[in-house]
């Protein structure tokens, strides 16, 4: 194989090695643009030209109405895993079906559901389910690796459960509407959560002894007053989902606008629950600027990293492989899904499946589940 033909494959490999190695996905992604721009330019393989087309792609990217939703989606999570709506859904919630074995890890999934349809941001449903919930779940006697499995598990249904932010940038880039992908992906994040909720019932059965009930005296609420304490804290997220959700699928708001609707949404819960101070907004506003700026530096990365493997015809190699796959179509959907799934997972741990760091797609996380609670008495630490 020439070498002008072997600079498009090495360029894909190359940014899978870096991103292995744990480096950033948008530094990876532009380092690997540019190293690669200069070795191709060097041998005369690439044409410098394609270069002059990179200040007008991301006047593009910053000229996008659509990612004027991102900053507002971010701006919501922060601001509700500020108001204390997490840690009332947790307690409540687990008063609920605390009388299950599995009951608080049912708990646990059902909450992560409902903070990913209100907040659309993964990082601010992890680490508020991981605060919360996780030294309550061992305090009451929960398998360490299952409690880790299912709070890791449920918090990445952010990703897929609407409004997400990476259906958002999805969308814009695949040119299509937001409002329909937002559409399409509720029956799968729906399905998700129940694929979590039925592996935790059939572990209760299995491995009963991983998942203890909650001592009777915590659960004194029962009966009217607790129907009463689910309603008020189930409403807030409820209608602050109708608002960003029912505006888009009804055609009444832009994703955009909607998103606005929802910041000034969890700007009204965060001042209901008396949690709206001066700090608090310095903070989510901090949090939001931060989160939007790695967004925006994974695009620019990302659009520098398909400029140069295209004048690299690295997209040329990449089609003749997908084209020339055994089994057609299906063949192309179990290599891409499979692809994806490697991908997150972190290979360094595969040794032993609920060592840290945990992986970061939702099926991973669903099957990492499993088997962090099915291996977990077996497969032991090191140190």
């Amino acid at each position: 194989m020439p070498l002008s033909e072997l600079l498009g494959p090495a360029m894909f490999a190359g940014a899978l090695v870096l991103l292995s190695l744990g480096y950033p996905v948008a530094f990876s992604l532009g380092v690997v643009a540019v190293l690669f721009a200069i070795i191709g330019i060097s041998l005369g393989i690439f044409d410098p030209v394609f270069l002059t087309a990179m200040p007008q792609r991301i006047f593009g990217i910053m000229n996008n109405f659509t990612l004027l939703a991102i900053p507002y989606f971010i701006f919501m999570g922060a601001m509700l895993e500020k108001s204390g709506i997490a840690e009332n859904l947790l307690e409540t919630m687990g008063q609920l079906f605390g009388r299950l074995r599995g009951g608080l890890a049912i708990a646990v999934v059902f909450v992560g559901a409902l903070l990913a349809a209100t907040t659309g941001v993964v990082a601010a449903t992890v680490v508020t389910m991981g605060l919360i919930s996780l030294p309550t779940m061992l305090r009451y006697g929960y398998n360490k690796e299952l409690s880790a499995g299912v709070i890791a598990a449920s918090g990445t249904l952010g990703q897929i459960i609407p409004p997400s932010i990476v259906l958002v940038v999805l969308a814009d880039q695949l040119g299509i509407s937001v409002g329909d992908l937002f559409l399409g992906s509720v029956i799968p994040g729906l399905m998700m959560a129940g694929a979590f909720v039925l592996h935790v019932g059939v572990m209760a059965m299995i491995r009963p002894d991983l998942m203890p009930p909650l001592p009777p005296e915590l659960l004194r609420v029962r009966g009217k007053a607790l129907l009463i304490k689910v309603i008020q804290v189930m409403v807030p997220p409820l209608v602050l989902i109708l608002l960003v959700l029912g505006s888009i699928f009804f055609g009444i708001a832009t994703p955009t606008e909607a998103g606005a609707l929802g910041a000034l949404g969890a700007l009204g819960l965060a001042l209901v629950n008396q949690q709206l101070t001066l700090q608090g907004l310095r903070q989510v506003c901090d949090d939001t600027l931060r989160t939007t700026s790695m967004v925006m530096f994974i695009l620019l990365g990302s659009t520098a990293f398909s400029l140069v493997f295209r004048g690299l015809s690295g997209d040329r190699f990449i089609y003749d492989v997908l084209t020339n796959l055994p089994g057609g179509e299906v063949g192309f959907l179990i290599v891409s899904m499979g692809t994806i799934f490697i991908l997150g997972l972190k290979l360094p741990s595969l040794w032993c499946p609920y060592l840290p760091p945990l992986p970061s797609s939702c099926l991973a996380s669903a099957v990492w589940c499993g088997m962090a609670s099915l291996l977990g008495p077996i497969c032991k630490p090191p140190f």
